[in-house]
Parts: structure tokens; C-alpha cells; sequence
């Protein structure tokens, strides 16, 4: 039994060589690799309907692989040749994509940032995978896939009881400031940061408040929204991010 298990080690020892140096079989290997990995990242965002799903995520990690496998090539052919020149560029250039995905709604929130976060992880594996750093770049994939699926109600929890909100909220000319003051002391809440607008709808047009309240102690953000809901006036609400 010992032997057939050093033999097998041995084995899979000689592949795993053979698959980091810089080859015609490597090179199909680390490619369809970042395309598989890719599209398991990529298929979790596009179930959410994010800007960047499925195609993105596997463009971007097949990207940064050929990239470090040509920096790997290189720096065979060119002794004196930085083999990690190419891959720095990478993870800095990848920003300007990332960057892309954040946008800021007209309710003033914020979306995009888990997906420009998880562009710039997918740049990441692809580079592992482009230098044969395979064993990084599959527990790599594991441990975000685990990340974005397995901890976000987590995340949902942390957002809901958190002892801060940044509110919208739009109403109409039956809702009064004193109301809402009123209603934040009674409650022992704070209420900052208050930014006034309007909005217009195919019938009449809205105000719009956006502002901050510190609940002092941990609420449910849920129960917030709907004693503020429940004053005249107030025709719709919700927390943003």
C-alpha cells in the first residue's frame, strides 16, 4: 500500500510540474481553467442581474491568465525579464473596470461595489492560474463563491441591525418636517445629514429627503421604515446603502 501511494504522489507530483512550466498542454489547461473558474464567479452575478455577470467575469479571468502566462514566456526567453511586471499591471489596471460597475442610483445609493470587489478577486485567480499557481487560484474560487453565496445573509443581518441608516424618502404636500422631528425624539433617535430634493411622477411631483438616523440602541431597521411609513404624508421609504 505504501508503494502504490508514492507512486501516485509521485505521479501527480511529475503532472503538476509539467503543468507549471510553460507548455502548449499548460496553456490549454490554465485557460480553460480561468474559464470555468470565471463563469462559477461570474453566474453567481448574473443570477442577481449585476452589470457584470456571466461573460465579464470569464473575459476578465481568461484576460489576466494570458497575461501572466505571456510575462511567464517572456521572462523564460529573457533571463534578465521581471515575471511579475505584466501581473502588477493587472491588478492596478483592473480598477478602471471595477470602477464601472459602481453607480449611484437617483435614491442616492450605492450599487455595484460587490461586483467591482469580486472583478478585481476574478483578475486575482486568473493571475494565479496564468503562473500554474493552481491549487491557490481553485481554493481561491472556493472560499469567494462561499463568500458571495454562504455569508450573505450575514452581510443582510449586519446591514439590518446595524445602529445607523441613511433613509430616502419621498412625500407629498401632506407631510410635515415637525412630524417626522416629532416622531425621531419620541423614539430616541438622531437625525443628521438631511439633504431636501424633488421628484417628478407621471401625475404630480414628490419631495424627496434623504438623511441619516442613529437609533442610539440596536433596532430592527425594518420596524424603523414603518413607523416612518406610517406618517401623513409619506408616500414611499427605504434604506439605502
Amino acid at each position: 500500500m505504501r508503494v502504490i501511494s508514492l507512486n501516485s504522489r509521485n505521479i501527480l507530483d511529475a503532472i503538476i510540474l509539467l503543468l507549471q512550466e510553460v507548455t502548449l498542454l499548460s496553456i490549454i489547461v490554465r485557460i480553460g481553467l480561468s474559464v470555468l473558474i470565471g463563469g462559477i464567479l461570474g453566474a453567481e452575478r448574473g443570477l442577481r442581474n449585476r452589470p457584470a455577470g456571466f461573460m465579464t467575469y470569464v473575459l476578465v479571468c481568461l484576460g489576466a491568465t494570458l497575461v501572466m502566462l505571456t510575462n511567464q514566456y517572456i521572462a523564460a526567453g529573457i533571463p534578465d525579464a521581471d515575471p511579475t511586471r505584466f501581473g502588477a499591471q493587472v491588478i492596478s489596471g483592473i480598477g478602471f473596470l471595477g470602477a464601472g460597475t459602481i453607480i449611484v442610483t437617483g435614491k442616492e445609493e450605492i450599487r455595484g461595489l460587490t461586483t467591482a470587489a469580486g472583478l478585481w478577486v476574478a483578475a486575482g485567480i486568473g493571475l494565479a492560474i496564468g503562473a500554474g499557481f493552481y491549487a491557490g487560484a481553485v481554493i481561491g474560487c472556493l472560499f469567494c463563491v462561499f463568500s458571495l453565496i454562504g455569508l450573505k445573509r450575514i452581510d443582510i443581518y449586519i446591514k439590518q441591525h446595524a445602529r445607523s441608516m441613511e433613509i430616502y424618502l419621498e412625500y407629498s404636500t401632506a407631510f410635515s418636517l415637525r412630524t417626522l422631528s416629532q416622531l425621531v425624539a419620541e423614539q430616541g433617535y438622531e437625525l443628521f445629514d438631511m439633504q431636501r430634493g424633488k421628484v417628478k411622477t407621471l401625475n404630480t411631483e414628490l419631495g424627496t429627503l434623504v438623511f441619516s438616523l442613529d437609533l442610539v440602541k440596536k433596532t430592527n431597521h425594518q420596524e424603523v421604515l414603518e413607523r416612518l411609513f406610517s406618517l401623513e404624508g409619506v408616500e414611499y421609504i427605504r434604506e439605502i446603502a
